[in-house]
């Protein structure tokens, strides 16, 4: 997506937007040969895409699987690769803590390490809240490292942040997760010379947090991944003349949406049934929504394939509301997909449904292979916002 292009072209109307996330949408073929967007009941899916343009957005790059911030961003617009932003960063923001210029930020998993060293389970059994929030004053309690001040934050679940500040810091630096269990934390390593006190420091607080958690179960050690410093992204609303808002449950979608700049509004309540709530109270007050549902990705890695269609199925179930309200634009897709049966995130294309009265339908119902043979085909997830502007009919001719 060429943004100044964007920001060219890009003019404010009356028309709405809706940019509705199933977190991980995307899956493959389970053993009964269908995937779990496909197994679900889904009629009101199915109706919108009989009259809709389909497609698969590719959010990276072919074969790459891209963590949550990527795939977000190239749904923003951005260029994922130009723009990468450490997931640190994002779970900070996410949670309203202000990063200054010196400030180094990585996301938190607790997990469970066994008694040969290796990780057992990279969540802790997704140990509740309450239980995380306790580790959380723990280590703040208890970790002291020499020459810069720590900041630990609860996050939600087994999810935390923690906060380095102090001079010369660099967030070039490689995770701690090494993404499966079965195996042993890594070091982490700096990228260049200017990251070597950076790693000292990261592998200090590891072994602190070990030392600390040594007695605690499930949740006995940390892993750390997404370094990252505050970064400079073009602004969302110079770019689209857009009004936007955020509706998230998770933290780290809200910092993603307050990176660009979006108005983050307060969800009614913890599931979508909550966010379309929330939805309706600020109709009024925007032209541009994401509307961000977590479960389905939390479904798709915990290998669960029947749980994550039936979280389609209770979004589907609300979608007569959301139409009630009646978005000139509603595109229904995910950041990456988040496969049942690979109990991760994947390369493969993620389904994508755009509904506007200036679509080419090609299909009955909404799923990967009807996607695939969609008016879209394959296409850059980062192309996105162009087709929303276009079909909200926000963007200037180009040339003469």
């Amino acid at each position: 997506m060429n943004l100044d292009l964007m920001r060219e072209l890009s003019v404010s109307t009356d028309s709405k937007i809706v940019l509705l996330v199933l977190d991980g949408l995307g899956g493959l073929p389970n053993a009964d040969g269908r995937t779990e967007l496909e197994a679900a009941n889904a009629p009101n899916l199915d109706r919108l895409a009989a009259e809709g343009d389909l497609g698969l957005s590719r959010p990276v790059a072919a074969g790459v699987s891209p963590g949550s911030g990527p795939g977000h961003l190239a749904l923003f617009g951005y260029d994922p690769i130009e723009y990468l932003v450490g997931r640190g960063v994002l779970s900070a923001l996410g949670i309203g803590f202000g990063l200054g210029e010196n400030d180094l930020a990585a996301r938190i998993n607790f997990a469970t390490k066994d008694e040969s060293g290796r990780i057992s389970d990279r969540r802790a059994g997704r140990i509740p809240t309450e239980d995380a929030s306790k580790l959380v004053d723990l280590l703040n309690e208890n970790v002291k490292l020499d020459g810069v001040e720590v900041s630990i934050r609860h996050e939600k679940e087994h999810r935390a942040v923690v906060v380095f500040s102090a001079e010369g810091l660099s967030d070039a630096l490689s995770d701690s997760d090494p993404q499966r269990t079965g195996l042993e934390p890594l070091p982490v390593e700096p990228e260049n010379d200017a990251a070597e006190k950076s790693a000292k420091l990261a592998n200090e607080f590891v072994a602190e947090a070990d030392r600390i958690l040594a007695d605690e179960h499930p949740a006995n050690t940390v892993l750390l991944r997404g370094f990252g410093m505050h970064p400079a992204l073009p602004s969302f609303q110079d770019t689209y003349k857009l009004d936007a808002a955020a509706i998230a449950t998770y933290p780290m979608y809200k910092g993603l949406a307050r990176l660009a700049g979006m108005d983050v509004l307060k969800e009614g309540g913890p599931d979508f049934a909550g966010e379309l709530e929330t939805l309706k109270q600020s109709w009024d007050a925007h032209d541009f929504f994401f509307v961000h549902v977590k479960a389905t990705d939390a479904a798709g890695e915990d290998g669960d394939a029947g749980r994550k269609s039936s979280v389609i199925e209770g979004v589907d179930a609300l979608l007569p509301d959301l139409l009630d309200l009646g978005p000139d634009v509603l595109a229904v897709t995910g950041d990456h997909a988040t496969p049942a049966k690979m109990l991760s995130h994947s390369w493969h294309g993620v389904p994508f449904l755009l509904h506007s009265p200036y679509t080419l339908p090609t299909a009955e119902s909404f799923g990967e292979r009807t996607c695939a043979g969609g008016s879209l085909g394959m296409f850059p997830g980062e192309e996105i916002m162009g087709l929303l502007m276009g079909h909200a009919l926000k963007l200037n001719r180009y040339g003469a």
